[in-house]
């Protein structure tokens, strides 16, 4: 079993972030189909132990992309996913977030708390300085989500995301650290 992030759930009484893990595997693709309704069109993710092995090799390189749970600290549940893709160093220490609830868990708060836990994570372990995340203008709940937490509205790009078997228009929220600057990752040029 994976264990939780170091000092990553210190800033919430509910829930803790860890990496996701071979481990996961069954339970990961038995909430991805309790979801689907859920999850429909906005995203898809793996629904077979053979498509989860795929999407779970996206994370081998760390330095490239991250693959993250949301679960419960009092149960242990799956609350849900976060991923931290396309990490970009040098100039641009951007990195491009993509996450969705578990429909057991939905509705209760445990994303919002689980993304400010990556936020915190991204900023000042990762030392990223800006995190993008790009909703289609239908996901309601996802919007709401990116304002609580103080993303800003950059536009909309039409076609941007193959989804669904369809090019899918999304806005696009992006925020950037207050802190990063405080210790630059050593890949930011100094001029």
């Amino acid at each position: 079993m994976a264990t939780s992030l170091a000092g990553h759930a210190a800033g919430s009484s509910r829930v803790a972030l860890r990496r996701l893990t071979l481990h996961d595997q069954d339970r990961f693709v038995e909430l991805v189909r309790a979801s689907t309704g859920l999850h429909h069109p906005y995203m898809s993710l793996p629904a077979t132990p053979q498509e989860f092995q795929t999407y779970l090799a996206r994370f081998d390189d760390p330095l490239s992309a991250e693959g993250l749970l949301v679960h419960v600290r009092e149960t242990g549940a799956i609350a849900g996913t976060i991923n931290i893709n396309s990490i970009i160093r040098g100039r641009f220490q951007n990195g491009s977030l993509a996450y969705a609830a578990f429909a057991p868990s939905a509705c209760q708060g445990y994303m919002s708390e689980g993304l400010a836990l990556v936020l915190r994570y991204a900023f000042e372990e990762l030392r990223l300085h800006r995190l993008e995340a790009q909703i289609q203008p239908g996901n309601h709940a996802s919007l709401k989500l990116v304002r609580r937490l103080g993303f800003r509205y950059e536009g909309l790009s039409p076609d941007l995301l193959f989804i669904d078997g369809a090019w899918r228009d999304h806005e696009r929220w992006a925020i950037t650290s207050t802190t990063a600057g405080d210790s630059p990752h050593p890949t930011l040029p100094h001029r």
